[in-house]
């Protein structure tokens, strides 16, 4: 089974599987209420345009194609997170939660169900097997441009033994040639970067619209605690943001921390957004079973954020302490961050707070 999004991407993805022999069917998720879906008629990416791209493509290929209904898991795992988790002042990346819960369990489930050895998707990633341990390895993409393993950690073994990536092995623009070969449809569809169900990439307007009662005024502080400004609620600030603070002091400032309980956004100068360590929850490891003791690795606090050497080791419950050996711009709560040997993903977890260390106990990213 190939999930088609009506890009070229998985299209190809779907062309490759087919000349290599396989026997394949595309298949097409309806994540999006429908209120979403009448905000962006002409969507890229999961509308309406998306299903019927995919059909078209399915019959130039001659494979069978079907629409899968999972919106109801898309709105509890994915947007229902989303507002909470803003609400909360933690910036989230709904791209992991859609890979966690939609399509690698709730579709990945739905494949198997059909009787499908495995679910393929155009994600820019590679799977391999650990001889010595058995295990199976998720790596980077060959295209350092377009590598997604940063967004595929929460993979599990049960998993990634039913996944197939074709296109981890290409470049971008191999893959856009191959498509043009192929004389597919979409050879020539530009592609998304946006948060696929926020329409016209509207954040404000779409947290307006589904978390009112959540946005509430209150005070921009300093790290001291003094007041500076209103701001109109935490949701619409995120770590490191400079514009739009509307507060005026002379010299520039930037948004050091969300503090929920406060209700406030603490700002401050540029030189306060670095932090030595963080510590993350929730975590998953691919490459180890579990970390029982301190590792190194090259980690990445966002996606397009460069790697940075550290030592991740056990921390509180289950949870990691990740120290760095320089200070990191901006770590930010509600974002992943993914430890990397080389190009194989070890793990990753969600960050739950930056941290200064030699204080003790838990220090919340509250920007002092």
């Amino acid at each position: 089974m190939v999930a088609m999004s009506g890009g070229v991407d998985s299209s190809v993805t779907a062309a490759l599987l087919t000349q290599a022999g396989y026997q394949v069917i595309g298949v097409t998720m309806e994540i999006w209420p429908k209120d979403l879906i009448d905000q962006t008629p002409g969507s890229r990416c999961c509308g309406l345009t998306a299903v019927e791209d995919a059909r078209k493509v399915a019959s130039k290929l001659g494979i069978s194609h079907y629409v899968v209904n999972l919106r109801e898991v898309f709105a509890r795992r994915v947007i229902a997170n989303f507002c909470q988790e803003y609400a909360r002042g933690r910036t989230p990346n709904p791209c992991v939660r859609c890979n966690r819960y939609v399509k690698f369990d709730a579709l990945l489930a739905y494949a198997r169900a059909l009787e499908a050895d495995y679910l393929a998707t155009g994600h820019y990633a590679r799977i391999a097997r650990d001889e010595v341990t058995g295990r199976w390895l998720l790596k980077k993409g060959v295209d350092s441009r377009k590598d997604q393993s940063y967004f595929l950690y929460t993979l599990t073994q049960e998993q990634l033994r039913h996944i197939l990536f074709p296109l981890g092995e290409l470049t971008k623009e191999r893959v856009r040639k191959i498509a043009r070969e192929l004389d597919l449809p979409v050879a020539a569809k530009a592609e998304s970067q946006e948060v696929c169900f926020i329409p016209q990439n509207d954040y404000h307007r779409f947290l307006r619209r589904n978390m009112p009662g959540s946005l509430r005024e209150g005070p921009i502080i300093d790290q001291q605690g003094r007041v500076l400004g209103r701001h109109r609620g935490i949701a619409f600030y995120t770590v490191g943001q400079r514009r739009g603070l509307g507060v005026a002091t002379g010299k520039p400032l930037y948004v050091l921390a969300l503090d929920e309980k406060r209700n406030a956004v603490v700002v401050g100068p540029e030189s306060a957004l670095y932090r030595p360590a963080l510590v993350a929850g929730d975590p998953n490891w691919i490459a180890i079973e579990t970390l029982d003791h301190p590792r190194e690795v090259q980690a990445r606090i966002r996606y397009r954020h460069r790697e940075a050497p550290a030592t991740v080791v056990p921390y509180a419950g289950d949870q990691v302490l990740v120290r760095f050996a320089a200070p990191q711009r901006a770590i930010t709560p509600g974002q992943a961050v993914v430890f990397y040997d080389g190009d194989t993903v070890v793990g990753g977890g969600t960050i739950l707070y930056a941290l200064d260390e030699g204080k003790k106990g838990k220090n919340e990213d509250n920007g002092e």
